[in-house]
């Protein structure tokens, strides 16, 4: 399997085969809103998708998302709560629930991003600018990797425990050893190579009519 139909599959199994599904709709909305750094209400998020709000219970990784005492959305692969991936996106200090989010993100939301995660296992920060035209630049360090969970690991009532928390940035290919020892139907990418890789989600998830911005 080359890392392309990699991609295609995990995107087949979060979304369908169907670009024009309920679950995209609601991913690019929620990734949009959430961008402004603000919590969302799910009545935003429905009329902004155009969907009905009981929608949102079946969307894809219902079950994770993260709500505040005020039963507003607070993340959805993008989140104001912390993880190790820190997302600055229009000046906003933000996160994401996994490595490939911060490549895949700002194609979606259309503007660039500041990412910033340690790696687990040298504890050595890894930074980049992500822009949505011209894909990852000041990459530092430059040997730096990241980890692709196998889709045969997603479960779609876990997807951010499956998916989501093993991917990480790692400094080296060498430093990503162990992490590929443990998942070994997974991918180490170098970082540029993955931003291109990954491209079939970002385009799933954009329709046909937002495609041109991701490409």
């Amino acid at each position: 399997m080359t890392t392309n139909h990699f991609a295609t599959d995990l995107a087949d199994k979060l979304f369908g085969t169907d670009a024009a599904t309920t679950g995209t709709s609601l991913m690019r909305a929620a990734l949009r809103l959430l961008a402004h750094g603000e919590p969302i209400t799910v009545t935003q998020l429905a009329t902004a998708a155009d969907v009905s709000a009981a929608a949102v219970e079946s969307a894809p990784a219902a079950q994770d998302i993260e709500y505040d005492d005020q039963r507003r959305i607070v993340g959805w692969g993008l989140t104001l709560n912390p993880t190790p991936h820190r997302f600055t996106v229009h000046g906003h200090p933000m996160y994401a629930w996994c490595a490939a989010d911060t490549l895949l993100f700002p194609a979606i939301i259309g503007t660039a991003a500041q990412v910033e995660s340690p790696c687990p296992t040298t504890g050595t920060p890894i930074r980049m600018t992500v822009d949505p035209v011209s894909g990852v630049t000041d990459l530092d360090p430059a040997t730096a990797v990241i980890s692709i969970p196998s889709p045969d690991e997603l479960a779609l009532t876990r997807v951010r425990a499956t998916i989501c928390n093993p991917g990480r940035f790692f400094a080296t290919a060498d430093a990503a050893r162990d992490w590929l020892a443990q998942h070994p139907g997974g991918t180490v990418l170098p970082v540029a190579d993955a931003y291109h890789q990954l491209r079939p989600i970002s385009e799933r998830v954009l329709g046909e009519s937002d495609t041109h911005l991701c490409c």
